[in-house]
């Protein structure tokens, strides 16, 4: 299934969720509409004219082995999350990779480029760049491709195992 062809229930159910949780936490936000074909994070920028500074990319790591075991990482868009160095050792787990796609939708229910710390298991832990918290406002994923959130990063005291992880992306 490509990113465009989603099953529209489920990513209205995303977005119910991600919107549910944003009035649960009294901090401000705003929706941005967006044309799903730019919901990856480089086109949005560009089309719609956020800076790549603010925007923040939710990476979904797996361990190798069975039983699988999952985290999630919100780093800048401009960075990279340090997966062997920083994830892996986090993990307590020999060998890691980035999440496939279909793997991440199967966990998360939310496709590549609508994906967000903001509606994920609760289960879930979530290691958060620290680069993100010193920013007036981020950009992340809505929970599909059609809408992504403006919002303070204070919203990341407000989400369930969510922890500021420094050297995060290496730095």
């Amino acid at each position: 299934m490509s990113a465009t062809s989603q099953n529209t229930d489920s990513d209205d159910s995303n977005e119910a969720s991600v919107i549910a949780f944003l009035d649960s936490t009294g901090v401000p936000y705003e929706v941005v509409e967006i044309d799903p074909e730019f919901a990856d994070t480089a086109a949005f920028c560009e089309k719609y004219g956020f800076p790549m500074e603010n925007s923040a990319n939710t990476i979904i790591v797996a361990s190798k082995k069975k039983p699988k075991t999952y985290t999630a990482s919100v780093v800048r868009a401009t960075h990279r999350v340090d997966v062997n160095h920083v994830i892996k050792p986090l993990m307590d787990i020999g060998k890691v990779s980035f999440a496939r796609p279909e793997e991440t939708a199967e966990l998360t229910g939310m496709m590549i480029g609508g994906v967000t710390a903001l509606a994920l298991p609760p289960e879930l832990p979530i290691f958060v760049d620290p680069g993100l918290m010193t920013l007036d406002y981020i950009i992340l994923g809505g929970g599909s491709r059609s809408i992504k959130i403006k919002i303070s990063p204070e919203i990341f005291d407000s989400v369930p195992n969510a922890s500021v992880v420094e050297g995060l992306t290496g730095e």
